[in-house]
């Protein structure tokens, strides 16, 4: 051809075009925003519907979990009595102390999502969340209605 390029290259360039139109003109998948915007999980879904956030979760279990004296001394007297177990048979504790481990953001992020969490993990959760319920005169939850 007198312009140098051939036919099969303009038929080329007229399909690329084509195919990058058809590409223009399908769905786009949904974003990050409208993921965000629908909750997946029951936990996601029952702190949307009681108005829950996230971040007060967190400093409610920080607050509900931290070691305390009276934990302290409860942890004190368990290694005592294991001790002095073969010596005098004194009265045992029998309270269990705070574990002293909050919920943690990644933990939180765990729940939201659905993914994998230990027991302990779901329980910490489930007492912050009661914690919260019940500030707000609300009625406490069980462990199946989150999870």
């Amino acid at each position: 051809m007198a312009d140098g390029t051939d036919k099969k290259s303009k038929t080329k360039k007229a399909t690329s075009t084509e195919s990058k139109s058809a590409e223009k003109a399908a769905p786009k998948k949904a974003s990050a925003k409208d993921v965000a915007a629908e909750p997946q999980t029951k936990f996601a879904q029952f702190l949307v519907s009681k108005k829950v956030d996230p971040r007060r979760i967190l400093s409610a279990s920080r607050e509900l979990e931290s070691l305390r004296p009276e934990d302290r001394i409860i942890k004190l007297k368990k290694r005592q009595g294991r001790k002095a177990e073969g010596d005098a048979a004194g009265p045992k504790e029998t309270r269990k102390p705070r574990s002293g481990r909050p919920v943690t953001p990644r933990a939180l992020d765990a729940a939201l999502r659905g993914g994998k969490m230990s027991g302990p993990t779901k329980t910490r959760l489930l007492h912050a969340i009661n914690h919260i319920l019940t500030q707000k005169k609300q009625d406490a939850v069980e462990l199946r209605t989150l999870f």
